[in-house]
């Protein structure tokens, strides 16, 4: 009896060998010919991450890189045709690229946004206090407050002033200053340490530090604050009065850096969602001769509900498309090209983390190292505010994946009813094409210092390029 069950469970062994499916690290099927290309693109990478902080530094950074590999402004073509190579810059903070190929129909759509929680002024930011000149800030998207204090800071501006556009970066460079919001020493923090990490740190408190010595001439009350006014005018040209309405940003200082013995980990503010930027850009730049039209869409305020008009709720990727329709020549309108598109929202998503597994599902979450993240759907408990792909489309995409060897895994945003969060591939539905979220997955999402894993952005990059070329 019991050699008889043996060759059962022998024989079940090999058939259940083709049927259950399991997940593999991605390292361990990386070919020894793809990984001097997968090292490359990480350093490229970085360079890109410590460069474009802000949505602006973003647009400069793609528009720059596309005029390089042979992109033209879409308002330098009277028409367009096979082949070539367009784009179109929104307001300096949001763009869309596109190759175009042969097919009027068969458009593929890859998404991502290029803001990032950070700290903005508020409308009459500077002032003084306890002997110490400070900026008052309102943080933009979600953040855990008590993690922006104590950590060096940059100032990233666009100033709009009489004697026309200001724009400098102070703290990113070896030498320059950076700055920092003070927090209290844990010997008088006994009631700070007894609330919420939600209470911890106030909006209210997050104050920067700006400078200490006063001006030397003068009969100010407010001698530090008279001393900044003094360095941003002979410096800049500015006065107070262009810091009413001007985007001035402070971020993370410093570049990214790898992480591990085996440097297989990226540590860098912003990969949210960067990384996927990045990989976007690198995939519509390597996108030749695609079956349709293959677009990359670069949008701002996602971390704020996309509103605006830079936003993905915004008509930006109607009137593009339009546009590039009516220059073709062809008879379809937007919206008929739009319905039958397919789009992949490409963002990321939190991994599986060793330290905090009981906020995830472990058997239903992405891990560091699995390949790019594909994933059904977003949003929060009972699937509210996301868009949900169809079964038929998420099919197809892994198939695509798995013919082009290009490693994949799925989950979803942490344990149900704890939170979760939204994309912009809900406002590419609107449109009734195909859309689908797939991204890197993180650690430390939105923290000043974010974690990913090399091959990850690798075959995210891998994945989009497979796509737009589909």
């Amino acid at each position: 009896m019991l050699k008889k069950n043996k060759s059962k469970n022998k024989k079940t062994g090999n058939k259940m060998k083709g049927l259950a499916f399991k997940p593999a690290s991605a390292w361990e099927r990386l070919k020894k010919t793809d990984e001097a290309a997968l090292m490359e693109y990480g350093e490229r990478y970085k360079r890109f991450l410590s460069q474009a902080k802000t949505e602006r530094e973003c647009v400069l950074w793609i528009e720059k890189e596309l005029r390089h590999q042979g992109f033209k402004s879409l308002d330098e073509h009277a028409g367009l045709k096979t082949g070539q190579r367009v784009y179109k810059n929104i307001k300096g903070r949001a763009l869309v690229a596109a190759v175009i190929g042969q097919a009027q129909r068969s458009w593929r759509l890859v998404g991502a946004h290029v803001d990032s929680p950070r700290l903005d002024l508020k409308p009459n930011p500077l002032f003084e206090d306890s002997a110490l000149a400070l900026f008052q800030t309102h943080y933009y998207g979600g953040i855990k407050k008590y993690q922006w204090v104590n950590v060096p800071l940059s100032m990233h501006a666009v100033v709009h002033t009489r004697q026309g556009v200001k724009q400098f970066v102070i703290g990113e460079k070896a030498g320059e200053p950076q700055f920092m919001i003070p927090d209290m020493p844990p010997h008088l923090a006994r009631d700070q340490m007894d609330k919420t990490a939600r209470k911890a740190v106030e909006g209210e408190n997050l104050r920067v530090l700006l400078a200490n010595r006063p001006i030397a001439q003068g009969a100010e009350t407010e001698k530090v604050k008279a001393a900044v006014l003094d360095y941003l005018h002979r410096e800049y040209g500015l006065v107070e009065r262009d810091l009413l309405s001007a985007d001035i940003s402070f971020v993370p200082a410093g570049k990214p850096v790898d992480v591990g013995f085996d440097r297989a980990l990226v540590a860098g503010y912003g990969q949210d969602d960067r990384s996927c930027v990045f990989a976007a850009l690198e995939a519509i730049v390597a996108t030749e001769r695609p079956q349709g039209v293959a677009m990359a869409l670069f949008v701002d305020k996602e971390e704020i509900g996309s509103d605006g008009d830079t936003g993905a709720q915004g008509r930006l990727l109607e009137n593009f498309t339009a546009e590039v329709l009516r220059k073709m020549g062809a008879s379809l309108t937007a919206g008929e090209v739009l319905e039958k598109a397919a789009a992949i929202s490409a963002d990321v998503t939190e991994a599986l983390n060793p330290n905090f597994k009981d906020i995830s599902d472990a058997r239903n979450s992405s891990v560091l190292g699995g390949g790019v993240s594909v994933e059904k759907y977003g949003g929060g408990g009972g699937k509210y505010d996301t868009n949900e792909a169809s079964g038929e489309f998420m099919s197809w995409l892994v198939h695509l994946l798995e013919e082009e060897k290009i490693p994949w895994q799925t989950g979803e945003l942490g344990r149900l009813d704890l939170g979760g969060g939204g994309t912009i591939a809900k406002f590419f539905s609107r449109y009734g094409m195909d859309a689908i979220d797939a991204g890197p997955p993180l650690l430390s999402m939105h923290s000043p210092q974010e974690l990913s894993s090399k091959i990850d952005l690798y075959s995210a990059f891998r994945c989009y390029a497979a796509f737009l070329k589909s």
